[in-house]
């Protein structure tokens, strides 16, 4: 998608200056990472060393950042209206836990230990399917928003199926994240997924909730007040993203300049599965005379991928720097292009839809 496309776009929804160049931030801080973790390797392997219980603390403070803003503005109140569209909900239930998951699991084996078999070791196979597979687990939180708005898809749908769907994930990400590392014959250590699950999903959503009644209490229930707490906040969580994008590419600089090939390797399952789910999403929403509206951020969500809990997992389970956690990182470099070329899509054959 060209920038003066993607400036258009982001104009008429209303974005700010992050949202219309986020390509150019987040590869820029990709060049930053890589750039820095060759120069400054022990620098990198001091913040590596940063840790708690398997919890990189560094990590886990920049994830925080980045991600609670967003969770102060979803409204859970909203899952009152989950049967207003239910369409477009069942379609994005469906696919991110009956279909995703099990499907990026599927090309992982298929991939890494057939396709591509012959090229890498079986432990090192091992380690990038278990990657791939938290990447499947975790459907877009925050950055849905952003899609969303790029297609100029329903808000309230929106919000409505992040609320759903960050519910959800409270109790099926552990399950199924278990259910399929198992599989793959990976022994799972459930105190540290579940760790994990608590730190970066159950806490900032309590926190968030928390703030939003707080704020709304002592607003008289305004709801500006919270748009703009979450918009004092918007620099941090800026910062705390291209920092956590620095970081995990820092810490595996060097594996990605001298392994170029094993990159592309894992991204090709990546890409793949990301095509696929948003064509069955909206090809399924097409089918069923979904209004564009919702039909587009119906198939952004699963398309889209939580890399941050999935990053942040993969670094508890399996270390730094383990195979899991660099397939993880390479979800973070595929995600931002493909994601632009899916939303341009959506824009294009916005007029095959139902209007409302």
């Amino acid at each position: 998608m060209s920038a003066s496309v993607m400036e258009a776009d982001a104009r008429a929804a209303g974005l700010g200056l992050f949202e219309k160049w986020l390509s150019v931030w987040v590869g820029g801080a990709i060049l930053a990472g890589i750039l820095l973790g060759n120069m400054a390797p022990a620098m990198f392997a001091a913040l590596a060393s940063i840790e708690y219980a398997s919890v990189n603390l560094v990590v886990a403070v920049l994830i925080w950042a980045m991600i609670f803003p967003m969770m102060v503005a979803v409204d859970f109140s909203a899952v009152r209206h989950v049967g207003d569209k239910p369409k477009g909900l069942i379609i994005t239930l469906a696919v991110n836990w009956l279909i995703k998951p099990f499907s990026m699991a599927a090309l992982g084996v298929l991939f890494f230990q057939f396709v591509f078999a012959r090229f890498l070791q079986p432990s090192d196979a091992q380690q990038y399917i278990a990657g791939l597979i938290l990447l499947g687990a975790a459907p877009c939180t925050a950055m849905v928003f952003v899609w969303s708005q790029l297609t100029k898809g329903d808000p309230a749908y929106t919000l409505v199926q992040v609320a759903v769907n960050d519910l959800v994930m409270i109790v099926a990400f552990a399950p199924i994240v278990a259910l399929l590392l198992g599989v793959t014959d990976i022994v799972v250590p459930w105190n540290t997924l579940l760790l994990s699950v608590a730190l970066y999903v159950v806490v900032p959503l309590a926190a968030g909730a928390w703030v939003r009644r707080r704020l709304l209490a002592t607003h008289g229930g305004d709801e500006g007040a919270v748009s703009a707490f979450t918009g004092r906040l918007k620099p941090l969580s800026i910062l705390g993203l291209l920092l956590t994008v620095l970081l995990l590419f820092g810490f595996q600089a060097q594996t990605i300049l001298s392994r170029p090939l094993l990159i592309a390797l894992i991204a090709t399952p990546i890409v793949i599965q990301s095509y696929g789910i948003f064509f069955i999403a909206y090809g399924a929403a097409k089918a069923w005379k979904v209004p564009y509206a919702v039909a587009a951020p119906c198939a952004l969500i699963g398309t889209s991928n939580f890399f941050e809990l999935a990053v942040a997992v993969a670094i508890g389970l399996f270390g730094l720097g383990s195979g899991a956690a660099l397939a993880t990182v390479v979800g973070v470099l595929v995600e931002v292009p493909v994601m632009l070329s899916l939303v341009a899509i959506a824009n294009r054959t916005r007029g095959s839809f139902a209007a409302g």
